[in-house]
């Protein structure tokens, strides 16, 4: 039973992933306070953690949209994803803390907070991910040991045709994953420029 309420729980989270952060952005929006400085280091952190999401985008495209359960029709290995397996995770983890530290909000305790939230729920998430992928693809193995969850290796891992015959190379896409990214792009220029309008504000009625 208890692995059961377990499991529904990942799935729940997994199939909602793209709404969890919402209450965290309300709150770093409702409390913002930003700074010059804040906000500089904030964005840097940010636009960092979506360079690194759209790179595995290049390579994962719209699979990376899936709802539902887990699922995918291959195992991309190649771009970031021969470096971690999880790139995109990474990415909106430094997004969030980004957006976090530009909104200034209850320094340091939202920003704790969110941190370590969206660290168990990518760990959940991921474990639900990793399930399926390895009930699926025969060179889930041989990626798995050589390539770490959310660490980055500088080496690139590379499964050729001698590992596995046959085996398709994703190639990166730059159209798609820009259709792809279009709506994370706009959200993270949207808050940008609201919290740039927050400041303004702020240091006009000063």
């Amino acid at each position: 039973m208890t692995a059961l309420i377990n499991r529904n729980w990942k799935n729940y989270l997994f199939t909602y992933r793209s709404y969890t952060p919402i209450p965290f952005l309300i709150a770093m929006i409702w409390f913002a306070s930003p700074t010059v400085m804040s906000l500089a280091v904030g964005f840097v952190i940010s636009l960092l953690g979506e360079a690194i999401r759209f790179w595995g985008v290049l390579y994962a495209g719209s699979e990376t949209r899936t709802t539902g359960k887990a699922g995918g029709t291959q195992l991309v290995t190649s771009g970031p994803y021969a470096h971690v397996r999880n790139p995109l995770y990474i990415g909106n983890i430094l997004i969030y803390l980004g957006v976090g530290i530009m909104s200034n909000a209850l320094v340091p305790w939202l920003q704790l907070i969110a941190l370590f939230y969206f660290i168990l729920q990518y760990r959940a998430i991921v474990s639900i991910e990793e399930e399926y992928l390895s009930k699926t693809f025969s060179d889930w193995k041989i990626y798995c040991a050589n390539v770490r969850r959310f660490v980055p290796k500088l080496k690139t891992f590379r499964i050729n045709d001698d590992v596995v015959p046959g085996r398709p190379n994703p190639r990166p896409n730059f159209p798609r994953a820009v259709r792809s990214e279009r709506s994370s792009l706009i959200a993270l220029t949207s808050l940008t420029i609201l919290l740039i309008v927050f400041r303004v504000i702020s240091r006009g009625g000063a």
